[in-house]
């Protein structure tokens, strides 16, 4: 009997009040507690050796979640792994007192992981020493089944009938020790992962798609880790509103400093200094801590050392010389916007208005979203530059180069093909 199939068994675990009529849809049924109650938290080498042990002796799946504190710590490290397997039940493994979870990685090779959007949990799991050779993702098997809603509460709730405890995923994960009540969500989280894995394996099978999700699965568990981003001070938000570079060289500077603090204090930035503060600072350019004090976000809430750091910061980039300060703008590594093809190039403007939609119309056909079908920057990289020769097979060399999958490309191709030429001619 599946972990599902018991937890409907166990009236323990539903709501009161007798069942629906027949003729309305059964509520579904609130999972109140885990199958085997709330597993310790593993925080020592000697009761991570024994979860190793169980984990390894255990068969089939591992479904697998991590929680993170993202908008209170700096970074993305995990501060909670949970794990379930048949055989080995559920596992709460603390990350800060066993940083090193290679041991479990190692056990757990060979077997399938499954995750739920995976390429969130993936980088805080490597860092910890855990990295699947084989995954399922249950997100975007959603996404590839048609589910309009694909968050873990709204597939399981779909799927499998049950709902979800809701209320600690955006919670300071790294506070010690974990109340209960957290706890007991986080073990839900992976409660009936394996189960829900199973449902949508089948759905997939059904529609035609599980060749599709294998392949996409396989892409993220073989994906390298993803590259440092270049500059990435140029996210701050609202930074559309700076257009003079030594405004853009105080918003560089103050982020490099921020960036600073948060991570020796280990908080994260925005508790620091808001983006919005940044921004104001950038664009007022205030002459000393006097005037910095009347803008946005740097209130008299503020200690006078604080605010001599930030306008030290500010006297940096006002100090650089012209050579140094940044460009307005980084080098453009894929075509430019849309909205500016009619006038740079009308024929390519038509090729992509083509590609667009008819990819679309396949999308729907398909019932899944356009994303997952085709990425839409590989279209406009196509419809941009397309093969001097656009042939069946310089078109899937193209779709090959940008990183399509082998299903993608057998679905996307022939449309593209078609509005290269359609729309050239």
């Amino acid at each position: 009997m599946t972990d599902a199939q018991e937890t409907a068994a166990d009236t323990s675990l539903r709501t009161t009040g007798g069942a629906p009529p027949d003729d309305v849809a059964p509520a579904p049924i609130p999972l109140l507690e885990p199958r085997e109650g709330i597993p310790p938290v593993v925080a020592s080498d000697d009761a991570l050796a024994r979860v190793v042990a169980a984990f390894a002796a255990g068969t089939g799946p591992v479904a697998v979640d991590a929680e993170r504190a993202s908008g209170y710590r700096y970074g993305q490290r995990a501060y909670l792994v949970q794990l379930r397997r048949d055989g080995a039940g559920s596992a709460l493994i603390d990350p800060v007192g066993c940083p090193d979870l290679t041991s479990l990685g190692e056990a757990l090779r060979g077997s399938e992981w499954i995750l739920h959007a995976a390429t969130q949990d993936l980088p805080c799991l490597r860092e910890i020493g855990m990295s699947p050779t084989e995954l399922f993702d249950t997100e975007l098997a959603g996404r590839l089944a048609g589910f309009p809603r694909v968050g873990l509460g709204a597939m399981v709730e779909n799927v499998l009938g049950y709902a979800l405890e809701k209320g600690h995923s955006a919670v300071d994960w790294s506070t010690r020790p974990l109340p209960d009540p957290w706890l007991r969500y986080a073990a839900l989280d992976v409660e009936l992962l394996i189960d829900l894995r199973n449902a949508l394996e089948e759905e997939l099978d059904q529609q035609g798609k599980l060749e599709w999700a294998q392949e996409e699965f396989d892409a993220i568990a073989s994906a390298p880790p993803a590259p440092p981003r270049k500059d990435p001070w140029r996210r701050t938000s609202g930074m559309h509103k700076v257009r003079r570079r030594r405004q853009m060289a105080v918003v560089r500077e103050l982020w490099n400093a921020r960036d600073q603090v948060a991570q020796r204090r280990d908080i994260s930035p925005g508790k620091v200094l808001g983006d919005g503060a940044i921004i104001e600072a950038a664009l007022a350019l205030p002459p000393n801590t006097q005037a910095l004090t009347t803008l946005p976000g740097f209130g008299h809430r503020m200690g006078r050392r604080q605010l001599e750091q930030w306008q030290a910061a500010i006297d940096r980039a006002k100090a650089l010389p012209e050579a140094e300060l940044p460009q307005p703008g980084q080098p453009l590594l894929g075509p430019p916007p849309p909205r500016s093809w009619a006038d740079k190039d009308p024929a390519a403007a038509a090729r992509l208005s083509a590609a667009r939609a008819a990819v679309s119309e396949l999308a729907e056909r398909l019932h899944m979203p356009q994303e997952n079908l085709i990425t839409p920057d590989t279209v406009r990289r196509v419809c941009w530059e397309p093969p001097k020769n656009p042939t069946p097979d310089a078109v899937e060399d193209a779709l090959t180069t940008y990183g399509a999958r082998r299903w993608q490309i057998e679905q996307v191709a022939p449309l593209l093909l078609r509005a290269l030429t359609t729309a050239t001619a």
